[in-house]
Order: structure tokens, then sequence, then C-alpha cells
């Protein structure tokens, strides 16, 4: 297990906690520079949105001490009432129009932000895809796919929210904020202080519900992922749960986790609820105190009656980003940790990494060897021990022995889905590590015991998106194995839909399509893992009369518990307990009274 394995498996869920990392969001910015154009136009406008809300706050101190204060020194008669009318009319249309204004530069600055978004989370869900797809297959025996889903979907996601809605929100709110305390000390610097004496008391509100809401969020997204985990966990294996009855026992603990997940929401709801209403109160006790001094200030001729009124106005204008930004600021804390645990997952390096000049050759000529090779998924529990042999270029070998011997994972080995912890692995006289990877795995084809199929028609999954296959081609390969009578039963043969995971065809059938896949392909090495396991032996025989022939000219590797599908194999390799304890031909073995002549009467005693 690599260090980088070790530390995406238990840090996954476990950030630093951080409200803002600044490394981390220039590395955010990145997936946004392709974008800067639109980006920087959205941040403009914000700029001048700001500017026009406060602009907004001047006219209506300058429309009450202008016109309106004049009509009432003058006596406020009906006359010098019509007579200010139509001035404040014209004031208000003023208001109205840049109310306006800001409203639809409001709506195409959420265009704009929104388009760089979804642009820069696509770039970024794509990227975390392909390198997801790229790890080696011990990333994925230690990382459950409900955890991996959550990575490549709700923290993009999130991302996208920060962008969106939590960044960009941050930014207009502490601009206003500041262009309002600038505009209210300029205005008079004593009304001011005193309008902002609940600023300290709001800070304290402020800092607590920050801590409580992180501590919150971060227990949503652990739980979040525990929850995606249990629901891909139980729809991938329905069938087990329904045929062992255990469709209960998996509602009691999806129901316990579900209800964890709630839990931790509602801690979240708690904080908000709590310092909404604060928030609101301290709110109007600086208005009321704004309001005392204000009256006095106007009693005193320090202070006009519009100045007061702006600064009412102003001061319901400074709350409201209060409010935002507590609640962006959580969008904020939950978006650094999502990109945390990305970052931290593009970061982790593949173990299976081919260099850059590696081994390309137009066709494999089948040479395979393993030299004293040692392998376990968990390395203190070795699978093989010191296996070495090797399959001359066109040679059929088998791979025999009980449940657990390492047969499969030869082929895996072969295939480089693992790399060895000691010894080397040689297709054709070269180290598969130094081979070029997706070369090398053209080269050889595996049919596995359990057969995936992809959703789509028949056809996709044989051409495995190789264009230069032919119809016919993929026609002669279902016909070589039998794979015929599996098109005839589906509407529209080769264009026929398979379902999910081949879900509208049987066992036999799906291995019959993977037989078919695998000979299309024309693979210098074919590896045959229990390939016709799950056939009638009807279809057997005729699978294995057609293999005789197109074995001819290429390397085999067939791994079988039944041996009577193995006995014109060329070589027969016997392992036992992750060792190669026996190879020859079937009647040397039989003759041998050793491991396989055991194993041959236990399967034909009867």
């Amino acid at each position: 297990m690599t260090r980088d394995d070790d530390a995406f498996r238990h840090d996954t869920d476990e950030v630093t906690g951080k409200a803002f990392d600044l490394r981390i969001a220039r590395r955010m910015l990145g997936y946004v520079r392709p974008y800067r154009g639109l980006f920087a136009a959205s941040v403009a406008t914000v700029i001048v949105i700001v500017f026009l809300e406060l602009v907004q706050g001047e006219l209506i101190q300058r429309v009450i001490d202008g016109p309106l204060a004049e009509a009432v020194r003058s006596g406020g008669g009906v006359a010098a009432w019509q007579e200010v009318a139509g001035v404040v009319a014209l004031w208000a249309g003023g208001i109205a129009a840049i109310a306006l204004l800001t409203a639809l530069l409001g709506v195409l600055q959420v265009r704009w932000i929104n388009r760089v978004a979804q642009r820069a989370m696509r770039d970024l869900r794509v990227q975390v895809f392909r390198h997801v797809q790229h790890q080696s297959l011990r990333f994925f025996d230690r990382n459950p796919v409900g955890r991996l889903v959550t990575r490549v979907v709700n923290d993009v996601e999130a991302l996208s929210d920060l962008l969106t809605s939590g960044l960009d929100a941050i930014f207009r709110d502490v601009f206003l904020l500041v262009g309002i305390v600038i505009w209210l000390f300029l205005t008079d610097w004593r009304l001011a202080g005193v309008s902002l004496l609940v600023v300290p008391p709001l800070v304290v509100v402020t800092h607590v519900f920050r801590v409580a809401s992180r501590r919150a969020f971060r227990q949503v997204r652990e739980r979040l992922a525990t929850v995606n985990s249990t629901i891909q966990e139980s729809i991938s294996g329905v069938r087990v749960i329904q045929a062992f009855v255990q469709e209960e026992k998996c509602r009691r603990r999806f129901v316990a986790r579900d209800r964890a997940l709630a839990d931790a929401h509602l801690s979240t709801v708690a904080n908000f609820s709590l310092f909404f209403p604060l928030v609101e109160l301290l709110a109007v006790i600086g208005k009321a105190l704004v309001i005392w001094w204000g009256a006095r200030a106007i009693v005193g001729e320090t202070l006009t009656f519009g100045e007061l009124t702006q600064f009412v106005f102003y001061l319901e204008m400074f709350f409201r980003p209060i409010r935002q930004i507590s609640e962006n600021f959580n969008t904020l804390q939950g978006s650094m940790a999502s990109a945390e645990r990305l970052f931290r997952l593009l970061a982790r390096r593949t173990d299976l990494a081919a260099p850059a000049d590696g081994v390309r050759a137009e066709r494999l000529r089948g040479e395979v060897e393993l030299c004293d090779v040692t392998f376990g998924y968990a390395p203190e529990r070795p699978v093989l021990a010191g296996v070495s042999f090797r399959v001359a270029p066109g040679e059929t070998v088998a791979l025999v022995g009980a449940t657990g011997a390492g047969k499969t994972t030869v082929a895996s080995l072969v295939t480089r889905l693992y790399d060895v912890d000691r010894g080397q692995v040689l297709v054709d006289g070269t180290d598969v590590r130094e081979h070029d990877l997706h070369a090398l795995r053209q080269g050889i084809t595996v049919v596995p015991q359990d057969v995936f199929l992809f959703a789509g028609t028949v056809e996709e999954n044989l051409r495995m998106g190789d264009p230069s296959l032919s119809r016919e081609r993929l026609l002669e390969a279902c016909r070589a194995v039998g794979a015929d009578r599996v098109l005839d039963r589906l509407d529209g043969g080769l264009d026929g839909q398979v379902g999910e995971r081949g879900g509208r065809l049987s066992v036999g059938e799906r291995q019959l399509l993977a037989l078919a896949r695998a000979l299309a392909q024309d693979p210098a090495v074919l590896v045959l893992d229990e390939a016709t396991s799950s056939v009638d032996s009807e279809t057997e025989h005729a699978i294995q009369r057609a293999l005789e022939t197109l074995q001819r000219g290429r390397t085999t590797l067939v791994i079988a518990h039944r041996l009577s599908t193995i006995r014109k194999a060329d070589r027969i390799l016997v392992f036992h307990r992750g060792e190669l304890r026996e190879q020859g031909d079937h009647d040397t073995l039989v003759e041998q009274e050793g491991i396989y002549a055991t194993l041959h009467r236990l399967q034909f005693a009867a």
C-alpha cells in the first residue's frame, strides 16, 4: 500500500477546517483562468451594483433635505407642496431608474458567474473522473465507490456553489460593508460610531456561529459519504440481498446512517435558528441607538432629517450582508473542505504510471514470463510467493488449483492491473512496467468470470470504442463462440439493448458476448478466467471447439476449476497456497499422483 493511498483512504473526509486557504483558493481560480474575461466582467458588474446601491441612499438624503425640507420651511401650504411634488417625482423616478438598472445588472452578473462556474466545474469534474479512472485496482480495493462518487459529484458541486453564490457573494458583501462604513463616517463620524456599537457583540456571535457551523458541516460531509456508500452497495448487491432476505437488515442499517446524516443537518439548522434572530436583535438595537442619537443631533441642529434617514437606510443595508456573509461563510467553509479533499485525490499519484517512452510494439509476440514473483493485496499476506514460469508465444497454458491459490492474480499481474511486490512480470522479454500501458492492455484480452457489460447496444459492448472493427467481424466473432443465438433472441441483433450491467441477459449469455468481444479484438494474448463456468455443457462443448481453432498462433492462459476444459492444454500449472507446485501436461500430472491427480480424482470420482 503506497503512502498516497493510505493517506487518501484514512483522511479522505478529514480536512484542516480552515475557513480560507489561500493556496487552495489559487488552485481553484486556476480553473477559472480560461474564462477570466467573463469572470472579470462579473466582478466589475458587482462593483457597479454596490456603487448604485450606495447612491440610492445619497439620493434619498438629498430629496429629503432638498425639496421636502424647503416645502416644510416655506410653511407647508398646498401651493408649496404642489410645487415640490414635481421635483420629488423626478427624484423618485431617478431612484427607481437606478434600482431597475441595479436589478438588470444583477441578472447579467448572475448569468455570467454561473456560466464561468459551470464551465470551470465541468473541466474539474472531467479531470477528477479521468484521474480516478487511471488509478490502480489497489486504490479501488481500499476506497468505497460511494465515497468516490461523493468526490466526483457532491464535492465538485460544492465548488460550483462557492463560485456562484459563495465567493462571489462574499466579495460583493465585503465591498458593500466597506462602502457603507466609509459613507457613514464621511456623513457624520459621531453617529457612525454610535451605529457601530453593536459590531463587537456581532463579531462574537458570528465567531461562535462559524465554529459551530464548521463542526456541523464537517459531520454532514462525512455522513453523506457514508450514506452514499451504503446506497451504492445496497443497489449493487440487491440480488444477494433479496436472495438471502436481508432487506430489513439493510433497511435498518440505512435508517441508522440516514438518521445520523439528518441529525448533522439539524445541527446546522439549529445554528442558523439561533444566529439569525440574534443578528436581527442586534440590528434593531443598532437602529434604536441611531434614532435616539440622531434625534438629539437634529434638536441640536447638527444633523438633518435626510442624514438620519440615510443612516437608517445604510444601517439596514449593513446588516443584510452580515446575515449573508455568515451564510456564505458556511458555503465557503464547506467548499474549502471539498476542494481540499478533491485536490488531495488529484495529488495522489497512480502507482501504475507508465514511462513516457514506454515500449509500444505494433503487435505483441505473446511471450509471458514470471520471474520470482511475490505479490499480496495486503503486503503482510502474500497471495503469490516466489512464482516463476514462462509461456512461449502461441502456447496454451492452464492454471489450476484450489480457490485462493493465486490463479486469477497471475492474470491481473500480466495485464498490470497490479504491480508485483517483488520479482518481474515480462511480456515479450520486457518488464510490464516498461511497456506503454495502453498498448500492453490492447494486446492482452481477459474474459473474466464475472462479466461486466455496459448499458447500451451489443455492438457497443463488442466494439469497445474501436472503430476499426466492422459489423461483419463482430458477427463472425459471435458465430465463432455461439453468441449468435443471443443476437437472435434480442430485438435488433447487434443493435439490441443489453441493459445496465447486462441485466437483460443471463449469466451464460453475458459470458458468450464476452468471449465474442475478446475474439473480435484479436489479441496476441488471451486470458480465459473461468470463461465457460456459466454455460451449459452443449454450449461449452461448442466454445471449446471454436477456441481450439482460435487459439492457434495466440498465447492463451486458461484459468479453470473444471479440469475437463483444460485437458488439451499444452501445459498445466498447478498452484497451491500461492506457490507453483507442479507443471506438465494432463497425462503426466495424473501419473505423478500429486496435487493435480488428487483434484482430478475428486472431480471425476463419480
